[in-house]
């Protein structure tokens, strides 16, 4: 039996982390998460997934869990999860579909419905704080390359699902 090493592999040790784009990318969607939830939990008592489903469902965006699932990537457990929270606290409800029965949509109290209102001003202080110096050309631009960056990754995401029905199929 080998004894545990803390001694990090040549491939570990030699790659640059603080050079890796999803690494980066990771790390400023945390930081901006951090602080977003900072406001929301001073401001609000809520975290910044909670503030964020909230506007999401108040933007008329996600008003299906399964839709909240796809969009922040997260499976259908959690999203019951964070919904039931959402639930309890007076924040939403879950309404079902009169022509569907199946369907239960989101809505939103009240109460949740001024929170999403201030989402807005919480994302753009946030934002201009980790965009500071930054002209508008290069902020424009930094957009337009996580459009790209969106739009592959969904490009990528539907050929890997597309091969798997295919494969499936054949089987």
């Amino acid at each position: 039996m080998t004894e545990p090493s803390n001694t990090p592999s040549p491939e570990v040790s030699e790659y640059q982390l603080g050079e890796s784009v999803g690494y980066l990318i990771s790390r400023v969607k945390s930081t901006m998460s951090n602080l977003v939830t900072q406001r929301t939990m001073a401001e609000l008592g809520i975290t910044s997934q909670q503030a964020s489903v909230l506007f999401m469902v108040a933007s008329g965006k996600c008003l299906l869990a399964a839709e909240l699932a796809r969009e922040y990537g997260i499976d259908a457990s959690a999203v019951t999860r964070l919904i039931d929270r959402l639930e309890k606290r007076g924040l939403l409800t879950r309404v079902r579909s009169e022509e569907d029965r199946r369907v239960v949509r989101l809505a939103l109290t009240a109460e949740g419905h001024a929170i999403a209102a201030r989402m807005p001003a919480v994302f753009t202080n946030v934002t201009e704080k980790v965009l500071s110096g930054f002209s508008p050309e290069e902020t424009g631009f930094l957009k337009s390359l996580l459009r790209r960056v969106l739009a592959n990754a969904c490009e990528s995401f539907a050929e890997t699902r597309d091969s798997a029905s295919n494969t499936d199929s054949k089987s």
